[in-house]
Parts: structure tokens; C-alpha cells; sequence
């Protein structure tokens, strides 16, 4: 059986972080907030493999409550969803990603962030779609408050 799970999150931009999106580090004066590394790019993607099981959210696996995940790296939690995933018998057919900020402009670092997706992923680059889009100068997004991302994958499960 197939089955899509869709995934969204939004982080604060903060002077002085590491903007980090899907693994990769883009070179920016602000990073995302968060109580791990604040990839809101990763946070999606696992939003949607979750979605797709039928398994809640990410903060119902990694609640923001728990010391365990203060600073910790989103690759690392990503990758501990695919065992889930994994896990229940099914895979990953394709993930499918939008991430919209108005700076940095990210479409020069698409092909990093799938490089470092990918691998942790299971997938072959051309399975990752990654896009960079603007807001248009509207909403906390559009006024460089904020990056927003959304996801959608799709997975083979058991019946």
C-alpha cells in the first residue's frame, strides 16, 4: 500500500546561529531557533515520514521538554525516524520539500542540502526534491523573521 504523509514547520531567525536546512549549513548573519539545531527544513521532512505511519509528530518523539535534545543535531533525529520507519516494514518511495525565506537566497545551496539529506534518507539524490522560494516580502517569512518548510513523502507500507 501507498501512503503520503505531509509535513510543515517554522523557525525564528535569531542573529548570531548556524542557519542549518536539511543537514546542510548556509552561510547567513541569523540561524533558526530551536531547541536542537533548528532545522525547520529536517523537522518537515520528519513531519511527513511520521504522517505517513500514522505515528504523530516530531515533538511526540522528541519533545522539546527533554534535555536529551537540547542542541541536538536533526540529521540525528531524521535518521533515528527512517529506523522507525524502517522498523514497521515500510520505505521511502520519494520526499518532496519547499523551503521558503526571503535571505539567504538558498536555490545555490539546493544541491548541498540534497547531499546531505539523501544519504540518510536511503534515497538516490533524484528521489529528493528540494525547492527555495520567497514569500513575497509578506508575513513573518517575507519580513526575514522567520523560514518556513514544508514536506511531503511518500512510502510503501505492509497491509
Amino acid at each position: 500500500m501507498l501512503k503520503i504523509g505531509f509535513g510543515y514547520d517554522i523557525h525564528r531567525l535569531e542573529a548570531g546561529r548556524r542557519l542549518v536546512l536539511g543537514g546542510a549549513e548556509i552561510p547567513s548573519p541569523a540561524g533558526l531557533l530551536g531547541h536542537s539545531d533548528g532545522d525547520a527544513l529536517t523537522h518537515a521532512v520528519i513531519d511527513a515520514l511520521l504522517g505517513a505511519l500514522g505515528e504523530g509528530d516530531i515533538g511526540t518523539h522528541f519533545p522539546d521538554t527533554d534535555p536529551r535534545y537540547a542542541g541536538a543535531r536533526s540529521l540525528g533525529l531524521l535518521a533515528a525516524v527512517v529506523g522507525l520507519v524502517r522498523a514497521k516494514g515500510a520505505a521511502i518511495v520519494n520526499v518532496d520539500a519547499v523551503v521558503v525565506a526571503e535571505e539567504p537566497r538558498l536555490a545555490p545551496h539546493v544541491p548541498a542540502v540534497k547531499a546531505a539529506l539523501a544519504p540518510v534518507l536511503g534515497l538516490p539524490e533524484a528521489a529528493l526534491g528540494v525547492k527555495a522560494k520567497t514569500n513575497e516580502g509578506l508575513g513573518p517569512v517575507g519580513e526575514k523573521l522567520a523560514v518556513a518548510c514544508y514536506a511531503v513523502a511518500l512510502l510503501t507500507v505492509p497491509d
